[in-house]
């Protein structure tokens, strides 16, 4: 029996970027076409089979440890960063701003999908989830920049809706437009949280 389940969720991709390896801050730039390779999307600045250990994982490794790079790929979803733009505020959220890899729109309460589930357009390109951006204060000194007053309350506005990171499980190309199919593992929620 697979272990990943195949759903009725699709998402279309309504914007894709990259970030600059030379950046001076987390902004990306759109693309209409990108080529996801093992370590990423080609040329972009989390783009590596292994990176140095950030905030993220402070609680397991000390910083600047290589780790493998799960964190290639920043997804978020168009209808959450509705959401959080009417939060602060905002008529629309620019996702240059928060350094986004890929906007998507059709699945819903997108940020919360397990980790663990793949996404996989029609060529075979297949993004695996990893888990939860959560909201930091990169993106919010970005959108304060191009909108004073309104970037000090994204962090709060964004929580459960800044989407996830994801790496690459296959290579191909992505394109504005593509569908992307969602397929879920079996597992259940483990019952020892709390």
């Amino acid at each position: 029996m697979p272990e990943l389940r195949t759903t009725d969720h699709t998402a279309r991709i309504t914007w894709l970027g990259m970030v600059p390896q030379d950046r001076e801050n987390i902004r990306s730039v759109g693309v209409e076409q990108a080529f996801a390779t093992y370590a990423g999307i080609e040329g972009d600045f989390h783009a590596g089979l292994t990176r140095p250990a950030c905030v993220r994982v402070r609680n397991l490794h000390a910083k600047g440890t290589e780790i493998r790079n799960t964190r290639q790929l920043s997804i978020l979803s168009a209808e959450e960063m509705a959401e959080i733009a009417a939060a602060i505020d905002l008529p629309t959220l620019d996702p240059t701003l928060l350094g986004a890899s890929i906007i998507l729109e059709g699945i819903p309460d997108f940020t919360l999908v397990p980790p663990g589930s793949r996404l996989q357009n029609e060529h075979g390109t297949t993004l695996v989830v990893d888990i939860e951006n959560g909201p930091c204060n990169l993106p919010a000194r970005e959108i304060e920049v191009e909108a004073p007053g309104h970037g000090k309350t994204f962090k709060a506005a964004a929580q459960g809706k800044r989407g996830v990171t994801a790496w690459v499980e296959r290579e191909g190309p992505l394109s504005l437009g593509d569908t992307l199919r969602l397929f879920v593992p079996n597992q259940p929620v483990w019952p020892h949280l709390g």
